[in-house]
């Protein structure tokens, strides 16, 4: 018998499932991450007015070459310092040796260009240290003495290699510790001394980590705008600035831009090469541990002052400074204006730690949910807001963001007779979107982590008592992830706090944050009025890198 098919009914429709639900969810999401960036490039290929020309010829290659030049030569200070130090800590015990392992962390609570504005406060003409060389040598004038330029390419260097060097310490410092004691056992037996036993073994075993903290230390090098901008140092972001806010070329902006995100793309690409190319693996199957070896004397005192001078000038010093001026002007703590920035702050910055977590965890969950590949794919994709500069992130937002911002203004007028005003540029949620797209990375990262440790059958358990996919999020997940979620939170509230070029060009008129207080005040040499702001933002970096320490035992 011939059955005959109703043309007009298709044979398979499609259903989209609770899993498809949360997949599509998290591809809107990482959409979201992404068209930032995309929206660069668009700007940089397609501009009202081309001026690539004129920057090839006039600026550009300036800005490139001190680019690159200030990249490598913070990489070669943080490899010397953030390397050695790991090295002393994990391989030796020292005088206050349990106290440097964690010591050693600290300037990640002074944003560079905090610690950029202690220096020269401290060493400028007329600060104490000049002031008191020539009351004690009986010079008059800076002709009788020789001093360093303090606002030079060379104290950029300084300041910012004192800055991140943690970044590379952090991780060598756990890849020392990971490595087996039996080879050093082997090389001292064969009467290798300390030094060539660290080249010969310790360096090449951790070169992996190491690549990857100064990966992350010259992409930060690279975002940095106060440190540079203070010291006169002319560089790719402060290209951007200029061309953008003193030339009103939005075009030219969205170009130097593609630069600084080509930079970006070829570290990240060049580190991840590295690390594949680079694996070592323990043939033993007992891991021992490399037992610490004890110096005294003067050894001891040697190792201990190696390790203190970073935390004195890249911490101690930047917090006595600032402290002493926030001290010396106890009022400017009830400045209004130092109180409005403080609440802009928190709020931006918890808003914005909020969102960022809840849509990583949101976009973690709805990717494992989901059979698609396509949000898989753009999973990885979402990071590279943590790899691109503030600045380029606010020329990616804002120039969009203002067009959709005018269009919506105009069209509630021509409907209702009502000017709104400018609803997304106009207050705080261009800053915020910024926010979370910046630290995106952290809060999708810890996501990952924490969910993968949870077995899939606690889930599959739940689902089978009769639970939908958002209730085994909440009863089930929610409760195992509070700690890596804490975490998350706190980092990335700490980021945001310390966040500068995305915060100057995304601010609303007349809107401060502590960051931008701070720079404001201390581009006017204004130190006594920014000291209070910045000693704010050292106590909540010190209380991330108490958590940071935390997490590392």
């Amino acid at each position: 018998m011939i059955t005959q098919r109703n043309s007009s009914v298709p044979r398979n429709i499609p259903k989209i499932s609770v899993g498809g639900v949360w997949g599509i969810g998290a591809l809107c999401i990482a959409i979201l991450v992404v068209i930032p960036i995309l929206s660069v490039v668009y700007l940089a290929f397609f501009p009202t007015e081309n001026i690539w020309p004129h920057l090839l010829s006039t600026t550009l290659p300036r800005y490139v070459g001190t680019t690159l030049t200030l990249m490598m030569s913070v990489g070669v200070g943080t490899v010397v310092l953030g390397t050695g130090a790991a090295w002393l800590v994990s391989r030796y015990k020292f005088l206050g040796s349990k106290w440097m392992e964690w010591l050693l962390l600290m300037p990640l609570a002074i944003p560079a260009y905090v610690g950029a504005y202690a220096l020269v406060d401290l060493l400028e003409y007329a600060g104490p240290v000049q002031t008191a060389l020539r009351e004690y040598m009986g010079w008059t004038s800076a002709r009788d003495y020789w001093f360093p330029e303090i606002r030079s390419f060379g104290a950029a260097v300084v300041v910012l290699t004192l800055a991140l060097y943690p970044y590379v310490y952090l991780l060598s410092r756990a890849a020392f510790r990971e490595q087996s004691g039996a080879a050093e056992e082997v090389a001292q037996s064969l009467g290798v001394g300390a030094f060539m036993r660290f080249i010969r073994i310790g360096l090449p075993l951790a070169r992996p980590a190491i690549a990857a903290g100064v990966a992350v230390v010259m992409m930060e090098t690279v975002n940095d705008f106060g440190t540079v901008d203070y010291f006169a140092v002319q560089t790719l972001t402060t290209g951007i600035f200029s061309v953008w806010l003193q030339s009103n070329n939005a075009g030219g902006a969205a170009q130097i831009a593609t630069i600084v995100l080509t930079l970006i793309v070829v570290l990240v690409t060049l580190e991840k090469m590295g690390r594949n190319k680079m694996r070592f693996f323990s043939l033993s199957t007992r891991h021992r541990p490399i037992e610490k070896k004890q110096l005294r004397g003067l050894t001891s005192l040697a190792a201990a002052i190696a390790c203190a001078v970073p935390i004195l000038l890249g911490f101690v010093l930047p917090t006595t400074v600032l402290g002493h001026h926030a001290l010396d002007h106890i009022h400017e703590w009830a400045n209004p204006e130092l109180i409005k920035a403080a609440r802009n702050t928190l709020i931006t910055g918890a808003i914005a730690a909020v969102l960022t977590v809840a849509a990583a965890g949101f976009m973690v969950y709805g990717v494992r949910l989901s059979g698609s590949r396509l949000p898989r794919l753009l999973l990885p994709i979402t990071t590279i807001g943590y790899a691109a500069p503030g600045a380029v992130l606010g020329v990616g937002i804002l120039i969009p963001l203002a067009a959709l911002d005018n269009a919506m203004a105009d069209a509630i007028y021509a409907a209702t007779g009502v000017d709104v005003g400018l609803i997304l540029t106009g207050t705080a949620v261009a800053l915020i979107f910024s926010y979370c797209v910046r630290f995106f990375a952290i809060a999708q990262g810890a996501a990952d982590a924490a969910m993968g440790c949870i077995s899939p059958n606690l889930a599959n358990a739940a689902r089978s008592l009769g639970r939908n996919h958002l209730q085994v999020l909440w009863d089930v997940y929610v409760p195992l992830l509070k700690g890596s979620v804490g975490s998350a939170l706190l980092l990335v509230f700490v980021d945001c706090v310390k966040e500068l070029p995305a915060t100057l060009l995304l601010r609303p008129f007349n809107f401060n944050t502590l960051a931008t207080r701070v720079h404001d005040q201390a581009s006017l040499e204004n130190l006594a009025q920014a000291a209070p702001a910045a000693i704010m933002m050292i106590l909540v970096g010190v209380g991330a890198v108490g958590l940071l320490a935390r997490t590392n035992k």
